[in-house]
């Protein structure tokens, strides 16, 4: 395993409008069932990469995907990254089972996000 504090990305979310829709495209387009399929959330697990869909994402500010680095410690990593001129946008949660999320935007404002697994 890599010393790295980073272990790439992961996870990407798509905000959607029609989660019944958009869920029959991503299963078409990945050719597999979701791993995890609720009325607030539809995932599905792919060539080591998770690809959720969000429903009403952009009610949570969600106006594009955002793709999730892994990372081994969020709150190091977000100190790291608003050091270097990154803003916090959302700031870590936990959304279940331990896991944290967070996001932060680049100068450009381009959406950043963090996971850490427990």
């Amino acid at each position: 395993m890599s010393d790295s504090p980073v272990q790439g990305i992961k996870t990407v979310l798509h905000p959607v409008s029609d989660l019944a829709k958009a869920k029959a495209v991503y299963a078409a387009l990945l050719g597999v069932p979701p791993t995890a399929d609720s009325s607030y959330y539809v995932g599905f697990e792919v060539g080591g990469q998770h690809i959720g869909l969000v429903p009403d994402g952009g009610q949570q500010g969600m106006t594009s995907p955002v793709a999730y680095w892994h990372v081994l410690d969020i709150e190091a990593k977000i100190a790291e990254l608003t050091a270097a001129g990154a803003a916090v946008k959302e700031a870590p949660h936990d959304v279940g089972g331990g896991r944290l999320v967070a996001s932060v935007t680049d100068p450009d404002g381009n959406v950043l996000g963090l996971l850490q697994d427990s």
